[in-house]
């Protein structure tokens, strides 16, 4: 039996997140290290003005993320993959001993900051419930013809699909994927159009900045949510950190390829809890469990429950 830790990505930010951690020495040394590299108490980027900009909603999340990964693994749950989607796979490559949580926090803010100055208003993301892939490429299809900025960004799971682009092209896909028969169709709190061709000049300037930045081989499984394959080369997950921005987010696959890796207990970093509802279909003879969600005593109980129930 195989831990799966997952590290959500923008849009599950709530004010107020960082406050909320547990009060856990793992957590308070993050934040602890984090102000040691920013110069400033991370604290002051989790209010809802301060989160309405994406360098401190992605700050956050990897904080978040690497202070809940390493509160598990003191308490005795340690992963044997892991895997983020978007700003959520620098947590997870801190997690699987490939990226120094230090360097993480500089690349991640520089991260936030080229995305942000790239788009600062007019543009971002909508989830799509309830319409098929097909369906919704003819939909974009349609719309680029007409000169539309608009793209698949995300495959997160077989009828819920997320789209970039332009405030009015987003709209407008809305209109026509609830007149094709979506059941919902969402604007995300996310301001910037990832996941996409319009972020490549972003993704380039980051990967310029990470050339002389020391990676490590991972101490565990380290998968792409953009590849959905496990990366194992140092150079590999280099090239993954830099460009998952501009790159189609293949969530769904991920999980079937965790699973298939022999994943049985997915848990979710927090403050999410949309990844682990997208795990669950693919992990529906595991189990699934969240941070956000769940007691940290019914998450050891589980995890030794399902690792002596792996032994017989």
């Amino acid at each position: 039996m195989s831990v799966l830790f997952v590290f959500p990505g923008q849009g599950s930010q709530p004010p107020g997140m960082l406050h909320q951690l547990p009060p856990h020495a793992a957590c308070r040394a993050v934040l602890a290290e984090a102000e040691a590299v920013l110069g400033r108490s991370p604290l002051l980027l989790d209010s809802a003005a301060a989160l309405q900009s994406t360098v401190a909603v992605q700050l956050c999340l990897l904080l978040a993320g690497v202070a809940s990964a390493r509160l598990l693994q003191a308490e005795g749950i340690q992963p044997q993959l892991v895997a983020g989607l978007s700003i959520g796979a620098f947590p997870a490559a801190v997690l699987a001993g490939v990226l120094d949580f230090h360097h993480a926090v500089q690349l991640v803010q520089l991260r936030g900051q080229l995305m942000e100055q790239a788009y600062p208003q007019g543009y971002g993301m909508c989830a799509i419930t309830g319409l098929a892939l097909p369906q919704l490429q003819g939909l974009l299809a349609a719309a680029q013809a007409e000169g539309q900025q608009v793209y698949l960004a995300n495959i997160n799971a077989e009828q819920q699909l997320v789209v970039a682009g332009t405030d009015a092209a987003l709209q407008a896909i809305a209109q026509a994927a609830l007149q094709a028969g979506a059941a919902r169709c969402r604007r995300l709190a996310i301001s910037v159009p990832s996941h996409c061709s319009l972020l490549q000049p972003a993704a380039s300037k980051l990967q310029q900045a990470m050339r002389d930045t020391p990676l490590h081989a991972p101490t565990c499984l380290y998968m792409s949510a953009n590849a959905a394959r496990v990366l194992r080369q140092p150079e590999q997950i280099r090239d993954d950190l830099a460009n998952n921005m501009a790159r189609l987010v293949h969530w769904h696959d991920t999980a079937r390829l965790a699973w298939e890796r022999g994943a049985r207990l997915a848990v979710e970093m927090l403050p999410g809890s949309t990844l682990s509802r997208l795990l669950k279909p693919v992990f529906a003879q595991g189990v699934v469990m969240t941070l956000a969600q769940d007691r940290l005593d019914s998450l050891q109980y589980t995890a030794r429950r399902m690792e002596q129930d792996s032994q017989y």
